[in-house]
């Protein structure tokens, strides 16, 4: 875009993303999502990676997909960094200066993080007073590290950037239930060398009996859809697809029940769990079909897909949407079988994904920013804890998060006649690879014991 004809009274949508634009913000104009995404970027210095060629789509629904590529149009566009005050607190600076000019090497240091590195001191916190609407996991930080508005280190030191002494009084002082407590160890601890290896260390008290109220919530028991086939039967696209469609209303309806049991079910408004529920339905089966119920998926379920032979025609048309998906579904499978994500890791990505606040029509975008980040924590306790050898293995298991709201959001695109052949694929390629894992418990899931 042309900046030299820059008219703001011109303009009615958000130079990002297309949205509604609510005013002129850090020098252009644009909507409040991308305001704040821009200010929470710049403030907490973060740095995204792109998983595609750093041209993905910018639109309203689109925007979230891939962090890199939207701070990239906000800086290609002119949002002036130096706008935002310096405290972090709402309001900017020189609210007069427009749009400013940046060269591609300007651009490139701060995607890329060097001029954060150069300019901040180590050890400190971060200022940002203004709410993150994204969810921890949709954010990575150098690295690959995910970023709620910092991890904290194996070692529990304190790098906590983003973070005021004013958001900290808001998270102390906030009267909640018992089992919300925010756990001390957030605020309470001493800094520590980033170089000292992870000393051994028990569950923090408060960490037990979130995770336990989550797994108790969940439907482990294994799915009554009918998935045995007589030998010699051959399946039709139609029968298949069927059986997909019974398949989906019963983990719907366990969604759904799941729901009702989640510890802060009564604290959460009929609008807001509808509007949650109605916008991470897909993303919470396919999770699920991922860990608690893959043995089922990738045994029985393939077994009868593997009796349904697609025509030609069906082969031939088969779209360019169904084949990424299905190539980020055969890659995310591998990763959860590598990891062999624990019922209570389970538990915690799901509620985790579940509190998007990054969905518009809530009403308490706050009360669902302290639960999500809740539970990011207590996540990330329990993961060190129960595998201190693993120091990487929280950041992997968050990175799983964004994958899946990718592969949600473009499994609407394929068209409902080829997802008997996209699962037919998916499901063929994976098998062989938990043959060896038969004679064990789930593939995907373990059950941790003795805590």
């Amino acid at each position: 875009m042309d900046r030299s004809n820059y008219d703001p009274a011109d303009q009615r949508t958000c130079l990002i993303c297309g949205d509604r634009a609510t005013g002129l913000h850090y020098g252009i104009i644009s909507c409040e999502g991308c305001k704040g995404f821009f200010k929470r970027s710049i403030c907490n210095k973060r740095v995204y990676r792109c998983s595609r060629d750093k041209n993905c789509e910018m639109s309203r629904k689109q925007r979230n997909r891939c962090q890199y590529c939207r701070l990239l149009k906000c800086l290609q566009m002119g949002m002036n960094r130096k706008a935002i005050r310096e405290d972090g607190m709402p309001g900017g600076r020189n609210k007069s200066i427009g749009p400013v000019q940046i060269t591609e090497e300007e651009i490139e240091r701060i995607m890329s993080g060097q001029e954060f590195k150069e300019d901040a001191p180590e050890h400190t916190w971060g200022n940002n007073g203004d709410s993150d609407h994204s969810s921890p996991s949709n954010g990575a930080s150098e690295g690959n590290q995910p970023s709620p508005a910092s991890t904290l280190s194996s070692n529990r030191s304190v790098e906590m950037n983003g973070y005021t002494a004013a958001l900290r009084d808001q998270y102390i002082n906030t009267s909640m239930s018992t089992h919300y407590q925010l756990l001390p160890h957030l605020f309470s601890y001493a800094a520590q060398s980033g170089l000292l290896a992870p000393q051994p260390r028990s569950l923090y008290p408060q960490s037990h009996p979130l995770v336990l109220q989550l797994v108790a919530a969940e439907d482990l028991a294994p799915l009554a859809t009918p998935m045995l086939i007589e030998d010699g039967y051959k399946v039709t696209q139609v029968e298949l697809f069927a059986l997909l469609c019974r398949l989906a209303d019963e983990l719907l309806f366990r969604q759904i029940s799941w729901i009702k049991k989640l510890p802060f079910f009564c604290e959460l408004s009929i609008e807001d769990y509808t509007c949650l529920l109605s916008s991470t339905w897909q993303e919470l089966i396919l999770l699920s079909c991922l860990t608690i119920y893959s043995s089922q998926i990738f045994g029985d379920l393939a077994n009868v897909t593997a009796k349904y032979t697609p025509s030609d025609d069906e082969l031939q048309g088969f779209s360019e949407d169904g084949m990424e998906v299905m190539e980020r579904l055969i890659y995310l499978f591998r990763k959860f079988h590598q990891l062999k994500i624990s019922n209570e890791e389970y538990a915690c990505m799901k509620a985790i994904n579940f509190l998007n606040q990054d969905i518009r029509g809530l009403s308490n975008i706050s009360q669902l920013e302290q639960l999500n980040k809740r539970y990011w924590y207590v996540c990330q306790d329990y993961t060190e804890y129960k595998y201190p050898h693993q120091p990487k293995r929280f950041p992997e298991i968050m990175m799983c998060l964004p994958e899946i709201r990718c592969i949600a959001g473009k499994l609407v695109n394929v068209p409902l006649e080829q997802l008997p052949l996209l699962f037919k694929a998916v499901l063929h390629s994976c098998k062989s690879s938990l043959t060896s894992y038969r004679t064990g418990p789930s593939p995907c899931v373990t059950t941790s014991s003795g805590n």
